[in-house]
């Protein structure tokens, strides 16, 4: 993302997939840092070692990511078993430029609520119906962030939810998958909504076609390009696209041509919510409790050295 901003839409799956090394190492004069970059070369299998002006860049941008980690897990906050940790990933080497212009998009979603008409015409073929999320309306009642104390305030206004929804147990939610060099992410989290409300359908789940979104999706979204999460689904729903199983329509990690087919078997949008949740993310427990999970959109530059815990404070 170039530009920042924390939205919801409705499944939480991530566009990134990190091997990572965990840091340690506190120095801060730059030559102490070079065998653990020769290391991190080596471990990640970077192909400039021999390249002198490449190595050079290569570990000015190490020795920023080095210094981030550090700032970053001493601001993380919350239980220690469930912080934010920050290492080395195969992105460490990266500017922050390339890092947003490769992994991450500059679109802002499209804030709005879409119904369908009750009198669509459903086709007779083996369909599932997604993204009918008519109760998650954009109420910014709440006032102030809840980032404060945000574990009394969701208690309170949301007492009767249960303490832990973990829809990954119940057999719905697929592997994250690595979208690699393509900046698709908005295709990969869609899709993946699309995959786990289906299999609450049906009980079954099934991974879907990316790579169909990728090649076919119009409304402006631009492919390995980036895209848009809500313009994707008006896409959908507008065509009335259905979106192939994976194994029929599999992933190339690159713009193709579209080989999409509206007569198809396949899983389609009857509706969706794109809303914007900042200082209201109660009502995201919410939504993943009562409807299942969700797909969110967020500033994610500090993710380049992000290794797991929950992001809270330091989120910029």
């Amino acid at each position: 993302m170039k530009k920042w901003w924390n939205w919801i839409l409705g499944i939480a799956l991530f566009c990134l997939l990190f091997i990572a090394i965990p840091l340690t190492f506190s120095g801060d004069e730059k030559e102490k840092l070079k065998p653990m970059f020769d290391n991190y070369i080596q471990k990640f299998n970077k192909t400039y070692k021999d390249n002198p002006e490449e190595y050079e860049a290569r570990f000015k941008y190490f020795v920023a990511s080095v210094r981030e980690i550090e700032l970053l897990n001493s601001e993380s906050r919350g239980p220690e078993q469930h912080r934010a940790r920050y290492g080395l990933t195969k992105l460490s080497d990266m500017s922050k430029a390339e890092y947003r212009d490769v992994h991450l998009s500059d679109e802002k979603p499209h804030k709005r609520k879409h119904r369908q008409n009750k009198n669509y015409n459903k086709k007779k073929n083996n369909t599932s119906n997604v993204f009918d999320i008519d109760d998650a309306e954009n109420d910014n009642s709440s006032g102030n962030s809840p980032h404060n104390n945000i574990y009394i305030i969701i208690r309170k206004k949301r007492a009767t939810l249960p303490l832990k929804v973990d829809w990954r147990d119940k057999g719905v939610v697929g592997p994250v998958r690595d979208q690699g060099l393509c900046g698709a992410c908005w295709a990969f989290s869609t899709v993946g909504v699309m995959e786990s409300m289906a299999a609450m359908s049906t009980g079954k789940l099934q991974p879907l076609s990316v790579q169909e979104a990728i090649d076919c999706a119009g409304l402006g979204n631009s492919g390995c390009e980036g895209g848009d999460i809500c313009l994707l689904l008006d896409w959908l729903m507008m065509t009335d696209t259905p979106v192939l199983a994976d194994k029929e329509y599999p992933l190339k990690l690159r713009d193709g041509v579209c080989r999409a087919n509206t007569t198809a078997t396949g899983v389609r949008v009857d509706s969706f919510t794109c809303n914007d949740f900042v200082d209201t993310e109660d009502k995201i427990l919410e939504m993943i409790a009562t409807h299942g999970p969700v797909t969110v959109a967020v500033n994610a530059l500090t993710w380049q050295n992000y290794l797991g815990g929950v992001i809270q404070y330091h989120c910029r």
